[in-house]
């Protein structure tokens, strides 16, 4: 399957029996966050990506959003990635991602909203807009809240849970906001504990299959600060 993203004008390549497919974008974080998830479980799949700018006329078909990540397996098309992932996980791990317990369950998805408030701090940064410095604040009031409650390995507790893989995509990247801005976004003295976290995410197999180097991050991201249309292929042979 071409992973070399497709666009306005292309034909969308036919499904191979019953696999199931992930139509993605390389730096799309909430693409991101599903291919950890199907790297988790090693589920067989393959991938169509898709050039946002420029979206091929079937995908709209397939998601009237337009955006990614979407999975389809036969005539069932899912899309949002949260969706996406809750899906997966019960399908093919049988929620040990999401735990079945109620509260805990209820709790993690809490966490996973909560994170919407790292979220709109961090890209004022990344596409360097507005007052720089209350966004380094902003972002690092909103992260406070994720050290306190991090009382274990990760955030379900000894081991990965879905809402550690739905913020890392945003983590990954902070070593590229830490260049744009100039300003360091998780001062170990500060952030201890969110910094083993990502010592402890780093060394997951999935993290280090689904992993973009901060290089082509920054390559990529340029040509947003631009204003001019990104490369999605960046960085393919």
């Amino acid at each position: 399957m071409s992973e070399k993203a497709l666009a306005t004008g292309s034909t969308c390549p036919p499904l191979k029996g019953n696999t199931l497919r992930l139509y993605s974008m390389r730096f799309c974080p909430y693409a991101e966050r599903t291919r950890l998830v199907l790297a988790h479980y090693n589920i067989p799949h393959d991938v169509v990506n898709i050039n946002l700018k420029q979206k091929p006329e079937w995908f709209l078909e397939k998601n009237p959003l337009g955006l990614v990540p979407v999975l389809e397996q036969g005539d069932n098309i899912i899309y949002e990635s949260a969706i996406c992932d809750e899906y997966l996980d019960e399908v093919y791990g049988k929620q040990s991602l999401l735990t079945s317990e109620p509260f805990e369950r209820a709790r993690q998805k809490i966490l996973g909203e909560r994170f919407n408030k790292v979220i709109s701090p961090f890209y004022s940064l990344l596409r360097q807009s507005g007052d720089l410095n209350e966004a380094v604040n902003s972002l690092h009031k909103a992260l406070d809240v994720f050290e306190e409650l991090l009382t274990g390995k990760f955030f379900g507790g000894n081991t990965v849970g879905l809402v550690d893989y739905h913020m890392w995509p945003w983590f990954e990247r902070f070593p590229l906001l830490s260049g744009l801005s100039g300003a360091d976004i998780l001062p170990a003295n500060r952030f201890p504990k969110l910094n083993a976290w990502v010592a402890h995410m780093k060394a997951l197999p999935a993290v280090k299959t689904a992993e973009i180097s901060t290089e082509l991050h920054g390559k990529f991201i340029e040509k947003h600060l631009k204003n001019e249309i990104p490369d999605y292929d960046i960085g393919m042979a």
